[in-house]
Order: structure tokens, then C-alpha cells, then sequence
């Protein structure tokens, strides 16, 4: 393995090894004393410096081998579907979801899931890990399995340490959530976010039109729209 990969793999211990710390374990303590807001200040100033790290490893690691043709037809329908599940999922995230930080569980037990929750209760982790498994299809290289696993590991351990958090602290209202919700998105439910595949569909062609800008690599439509 050359130094740039395995720098890359040190990154993404370091990025959600103390993400999962600080989010858990060590959050108490943190708050303790930094205070809520300085507590905020340092997860968020120890995610970026982690995350950037790794972002700058993987630019200098190696793009190959690949694993298959992440550029042919089947895995980048399937790449580019998923990327826009993920983005209606993670809009939709920020209504009414008590997996959120701060968000008031009281009485959840009594409340029926709805739009994006319906789906999955834990919503933008679920984009998340979606984003990840899309970026794999599409660049199955030993960077991209790295970088993206990473982020679908983050997501998952984190979702179930967001279960056991809130039903320590909530009891019978989050285990009957759990009951009522699922962990893993359910795709009979997909027509429930509703607007919000109206709403992702051109954010979802600006995100992947800037890819191609910025990146300079296409994403969905715009690897066949940039040869017309």
C-alpha cells in the first residue's frame, strides 16, 4: 500500500473513531468542560481538521486499480438513483425528525412517522451511508472504498449509538419509535417524501453539475449531457 493510501486510511480512523467519541463516550465529559457551545466548537473543529486531512490524502492516492467499470451503464444508473434517494432523504431530514440533536422526544410514543420517517428513522444517516455505497459503485478504486466505507461506517455505528443514547434517555417513548420505524430505509415507502423529490431533482443536477465543475469528474446525467 503506498503512503498517500495508508494516510488516507489513518485519516478516516482518526475522522470517525473520534466522531463516534466525542458524539458518545467522551460527550459528557466535553460538555463538562468546554460548555455546550465550546463543546460544539471542538467536535466540530476535530471533524474538520480529520476529515481534511483525509481529503488531502486521498487526492494524492492513487485512483486505481478499480475494481469493475464504475462508468458503465448498470452501476452508474444505479450510482446516480441513489445519490438522488440520498439528497431527497437528507432534505427531508430536517422536518419533524426526532433523531436530531435538540429535537423535543416528548410523547413520541404517541406520534405516527410520517414523510422521510416513514422511510427510515434515521433519515440522513441513511443519506449518508447512500452517498457512500453510490461513490463505491461508480469508483471502486482502494481510495474510493476507503474514503466512502468511512462514511458508511460513520453512519451505521452512528445511527445505532443514537438508538442506545436516546432510549437510555427516553425509554418506553424511543424503544416504541424503534417499534414503529425502521432502521434500514424501506423502498415501499419512498413515495412518502413527497415533495421532496421535487425538490431534490434540481438541487440534484446542481450538485452533480458542480461535481463536473469542480471535481472535474462527472456525476449522473451530466456524463452523457457534456458529449451532446
Amino acid at each position: 500500500m503506498d503512503s498517500a493510501t495508508l494516510l488516507l486510511g489513518l485519516g478516516m480512523i482518526a475522522f470517525v473513531g473520534s466522531h463516534l467519541l466525542m458524539s458518545h463516550p467522551l460527550r459528557p465529559a466535553l460538555v463538562r468542560q468546554f460548555g455546550p457551545s465550546g463543546f460544539l466548537g471542538v467536535y466540530s473543529l476535530v471533524s474538520l481538521i480529520t476529515f481534511s486531512g483525509a481529503v488531502v490524502a486521498f487526492g494524492k492516492a492513487p485512483s486505481g486499480p478499480q475494481l469493475w467499470d464504475g462508468q458503465a451503464l448498470v452501476p452508474w444508473v444505479i450510482a446516480s438513483l441513489l445519490t438522488l434517494v440520498a439528497l431527497a432523504l437528507f432534505l427531508a431530514s430536517f422536518a419533524g425528525n426526532p433523531a436530531l440533536a435538540g429535537t423535543d422526544v416528548s410523547g413520541l410514543s404517541t406520534r405516527l412517522p410520517h414523510g422521510a420517517l416513514k422511510v427510515t428513522r434515521h433519515p440522513m444517516m441513511s443519506a449518508f451511508t447512500l452517498w457512500g455505497v453510490s461513490h463505491i459503485l461508480v469508483a471502486p478504486s482502494p481510495r474510493s472504498i476507503i474514503l466512502a466505507g468511512g462514511v458508511i461506517a460513520l453512519a451505521v455505528i452512528g445511527s445505532r449509538g443514537q438508538d442506545a443514547k436516546k432510549a437510555a434517555l427516553y425509554g418506553r417513548d424511543w424503544r416504541a419509535w424503534m417499534k414503529r420505524t425502521t432502521f434500514l430505509p424501506n423502498p415501499a415507502a419512498f413515495a412518502s417524501l413527497g415533495f421532496y423529490w421535487v425538490a431534490a431533482l434540481p438541487v440534484w443536477m446542481l450538485v452533480t453539475w458542480l461535481h463536473l465543475k469542480f471535481a472535474l469528474v462527472p456525476a449522473g446525467l451530466w456524463l452523457w449531457l457534456e458529449q451532446l
